[in-house]
Formats: C-alpha cells, sequence, structure tokens
C-alpha cells in the first residue's frame, strides 16, 4: 500500500477549499484521514448555511463520526488548510483526534499556534501531534487572493451604491 504524505493530503483540503470558495465561503478545506484513506472532509459553510459552527474542520470531524459510528478519533489526523480556531480546536480536543496538520497560520484567531495553543495545552487530559506550515504558502495564497477580491468587490458595490445616491430624482 502507498503512504500518502502531508503534501498530497494538504493538496486534497486544498482542492476542498476551492468548493468552498465557489459558494462564495472563505476557502478553507478540511479532510480526515484514517489508515492512509479520507473517511470524511468538509469546507467551510458559514455563510451559506448561516451557521458560524460550520468551519470545515467541524464538518469534517462530524462527517468523520458518523463514518466511525463513535465520537473518539483516536486514530485519525485532520488535514485542515487553515490554523484551526478556538471552537475548531476544542473540538479536536474533545473529539481526541491523533494528529493536527495544517497550512497557513492564522495569526489573529489561531488557537494552535498563533495566538494560543489550546490543543497541546498542558492541563487538557488529551494533546494533539501537531505539524504545521504544510503547503503553507499555497493556502494563504488562496486566502489572500479570496479577501483582496472580496475588498476589491465590497469597494465597488460602494462606488455604485454612491452613484445611486447621488442621482437627481
Amino acid at each position: 500500500m502507498i503512504e500518502y504524505s502531508d503534501e498530497y493530503w494538504m493538496a486534497q483540503a486544498l482542492m476542498l477549499a476551492d468548493k468552498a470558495e465557489a459558494e462564495g465561503e472563505i476557502p478553507v478545506g478540511a479532510l480526515v484521514v484514517r489508515d492512509n484513506e479520507i473517511i470524511a472532509q468538509g469546507w467551510n459553510r458559514s455563510i451559506c448555511t448561516h451557521d458560524p459552527s460550520a468551519h470545515a474542520e467541524m464538518l469534517a470531524i462530524r462527517q468523520a463520526g458518523q463514518y466511525l459510528e463513535n465520537y473518539r478519533m483516536l486514530d485519525c489526523t485532520l488535514y485542515v488548510t487553515l490554523e484551526p480556531c478556538s471552537m475548531c480546536a476544542g473540538l479536536l480536543v474533545h473529539s481526541r483526534i491523533k494528529r493536527l496538520v495544517y497550512g497557513a497560520d492564522d495569526a489573529k484567531t489561531g488557537a494552535v499556534n498563533s495566538v494560543i495553543n489550546l490543543v497541546q495545552h498542558p492541563q487538557f487530559n488529551h494533546q494533539i501531534e501537531v505539524t504545521s506550515g504544510v503547503l503553507a504558502q499555497e493556502c494563504g495564497d488562496k486566502l489572500s487572493a479570496f479577501f483582496k477580491r472580496r475588498r476589491k468587490e465590497i469597494k465597488a458595490l460602494r462606488q455604485e451604491q454612491k452613484k445611486v445616491q447621488q442621482k437627481p430624482i
């Protein structure tokens, strides 16, 4: 059996991030791997579902629980394109995921390395093995391009609204 690399799995997560972006969501993708096989996947869906908990990690972990028929993921690895937030980091601890591999750091809300480290907190009863920075450039570039495009769209919308307001009646 071929043992796939972290880069291989992260490339798969990046394809899931593309699905999020196609839906107008922040492009983050996640997948759960056990025994060198994808058992669950998710991508951000918070905007379209009006659900602040519909992060890629959350959706992938929920799906993995259904697949495993267990809320514990002791022999699983989560691959995600962006450093998990505190909500998702807490979920990972509670799910007992064995290993986390992520791409880009999140300087504003990252709860694994950037702002706080919840997944290896010494007072928690479960610490997660972490590998960060896998395809970080690709993951970060995808997010940067998305937000740059989003800011440009918002600016154009505001300018259009200004024009409409300035038209004489």
